[in-house]
């Protein structure tokens, strides 16, 4: 697909481009021709059922935090020039259906809620929009025998997308690689007058270890199988790539490539495919990779 393409099948109103405009922070993020801090996205790991935050151990430094730290955590990370937040939610329930990550009151829903009562305009809120910490078996879709049911985790996508925009998100970011999730994410949110809501896609989203220590960190490792059917083979950068241009027709307002550091090709052959906004994944594993390194004395950390 070429530039020109991308403008014929992508225009109002599945594209929106105010809705990258529409906050001081938002335009701060976005800016093109300056690197700074104000570009970075801190992950926040949120989680039920505890009352002080609980260092990760595949991740140094990095922390679970109970709803009653997420001010003074957001605070913290806000004046060091942190703007946006990913915030991942850890439930104290599961089951088959993932119903608490569309609860009016989970984890996530209530974390939105309070950073932008105490925060408002000043920061950008990500909600990462999946089933894998909220279905007792880890995986990221509804199962059905043993297969991940595509178009019946769609409907699932659709409701959690549309229960963070109730609680005031600026942006969800589909993160279970079913077919069609960007699509239907945005049909739900337009349907339901959440059209200033934005979607991050996790367009290209390739299977690797590299983050185990997040599926640590967030309880989300599957209890059987994997997730190749569903993730990225990370052999085939064509396939990367038609999923991308996928996303965009779909309307996704930002591209994201992950894990970042192996494909910084892919990050190149995006950014000559599109005009959208580009973001690049530093996972868990690059993060503990460093981290171990420097504590075995390795590597210098700095």
């Amino acid at each position: 697909m070429n530039l020109n393409e991308e403008f014929e099948f992508n225009g109002f109103p599945k594209v929106r481009l105010r809705r990258l405009r529409r906050t001081p922070a938002i335009r701060d993020l976005l800016q093109e021709t300056r690197l700074s801090v104000r570009d970075l996205v801190s992950p926040v790991f949120v989680q039920e059922g505890i009352d002080e935050p609980k260092e990760i151990e595949m991740m140094p430094g990095i922390f679970r935090i109970p709803l009653v730290n997420l001010v003074k955590n957001i605070q913290e990370l806000y004046d060091l020039g942190v703007k946006t937040f990913l915030i991942f939610g850890i439930p104290k329930s599961k089951n088959d259906r993932a119903t608490s990550a569309y609860r009016n009151d989970g984890i996530v829903q209530k974390s939105v809620n309070t950073l932008k009562k105490n925060f408002g305009e000043k920061i950008v809120t990500v909600t990462d929009v999946c089933l894998c910490q909220y279905t007792s078996h880890g995986h990221c879709a509804i199962i059905k025998n043993n297969v991940a049911n595509n178009d019946e985790s769609l409907k699932v996508l659709e409701r959690i997308a549309t229960s963070h925009a109730e609680a005031g998100t600026d942006f969800v970011a589909p993160s279970a690689m079913m077919d069609g999730q960007v699509k239907n994410i945005r049909k739900a949110l337009d349907n339901s007058n959440f059209n200033n809501v934005g979607i991050i896609g996790y367009s290209a989203k390739l299977s690797s270890n590299l983050y185990t220590p997040f599926r640590d960190a967030s309880h989300s490792t599957p209890e059987f199988g994997d997730r190749k059917s569903y993730q990225m083979p990370f052999h085939n950068t064509n396939e990367a790539l038609h999923e991308v241009m996928m996303d965009i027709k779909e309307g996704a307002d930002i591209i994201m490539i992950k894990p970042a550091l192996p494909y910084l090709d892919l990050i190149y052959k995006t950014r000559q495919t599109t005009l959208l906004p580009v973001c690049a994944y530093s996972v868990s594993g690059e993060y503990s990779i460093v981290k171990a390194g420097a504590q075995e004395g390795w590597i210098n950390e700095d």
